[in-house]
């Protein structure tokens, strides 16, 4: 119909009637918070490159995890900073490793709490990369049996959903086979199904340690010009037995998001990553942006985009926000 019959702004009008046909909602259920936790005791280090993050002991970590129960955001996802490292990564298997005890220490402090383990083997590796090194390549199929390995361990140390970001080829399957073998098929796996070779994880590499020693990671992580691809890799992951598909990083990557989200009936994370929250930390940091608008637009528009989980660094301040704090 023909203006004036038609006034959209008739919808706009107050904030009450905004509430009633928004077609979005933002809730604090939507949310998981990566932390990062080293060895010792009385550890907050902060991360330069992410202002508001620190490497945290275990017994720091757990402080902080009261805020995070507080607040109901239902479970948060451990990176491991390791005592040390080498060729194979082993301690991201080992009984006694940082991300089994901080598990171990986490769901007996907090039961309730979902904690999501991450797999990958960079932050355990002498040379950074996602697997087994041999003449300057990494093998995909020997890596298969390590990251099975780190699987069973953080699920015997109490991990309650783990989550492969290597992409090495067939990982979903290898892992679902050895969590079954080992009594633990009730385990949930989220794959990082279309995890893509990009410029915004460098915050996170400083915090982990997990820059590359040499080349890069384009073998293995997705070009970011592609989008068909990453349909075939989330079927590829659902056929090997994956609850929960991910698209990491989010903001570049929206149309993604939503053609995974419109292909699948499975449930849908993105990763708002660490280049994607330090950048909007250095604007509010110098007053170009309004940190709370901007960080909640954006986590709206990651779960408009098809979204059902968002993994974001901005999961405490965004709970409080959403919650009225």
């Amino acid at each position: 119909m023909p203006f004036p019959v038609q006034r959209p702004r008739r919808l706009r009008l107050s904030e009450n009637i905004r509430r009633i046909v928004r077609e979005t909602s933002l809730s604090v259920n939507d949310l998981v918070y990566p932390v990062f936790v080293t060895h010792g005791k009385g550890v907050a280090r902060p991360v330069e490159a992410m202002p508001g993050i620190c490497n945290y002991s275990i017994d720091q970590l757990l402080g902080v995890l009261q805020e995070v129960v507080g607040l109901k955001i239902p479970a948060i996802m451990p990176f491991g900073i390791p005592a040390a490292k080498d060729e194979v990564g082993s301690e991201a298997y080992a009984d006694d490793g940082i991300i089994q005890q901080a598990v171990r220490a986490v769901k007996k402090e907090y039961p309730e709490l979902m904690v999501i383990t991450d797999l990958c083997l960079c932050e355990y590796t002498s040379h950074g990369h996602c697997g087994i090194v041999e003449d300057g390549c990494v093998l995909n199929d020997p890596t298969l049996e390590l990251l099975a390995r780190t699987a069973v361990s953080h699920a015997e140390a109490g991990a309650d959903m783990v989550a492969p970001s290597d992409m090495m080829d067939g990982r979903v399957g290898a892992i679902r086979a050895a969590l079954d073998a080992g009594g633990y098929e009730n385990i949930p796996v989220m794959a990082y199904s279309a995890k893509y070779a990009s410029a915004y994880y460098g915050p996170f590499r400083e915090a982990a340690g997990s820059t590359p020693r040499f080349g890069d990671r384009k073998a293995y992580q997705m070009d970011p010009a592609n989008a068909a691809e990453a349909l075939r890799e989330v079927r590829l992951d659902i056929e090997e037995g994956a609850d929960i598909v991910m698209v990491k990083p989010a903001l570049a990557y929206m149309d993604v998001i939503r053609r995974v989200k419109d292909a699948c009936d499975y449930p849908v994370a993105a990763y708002n990553v660490s280049g994607e929250y330090s950048m909007v930390k250095a604007a509010a940091a110098n007053g170009w942006v309004d940190e709370r608008r901007i960080v909640l637009e954006t986590l709206t528009g990651i779960k408009r985009a098809g979204a059902d989980i968002i993994i974001t660094y901005h999961a405490i301040d965004a709970a409080k926000w959403i919650k009225g704090l």
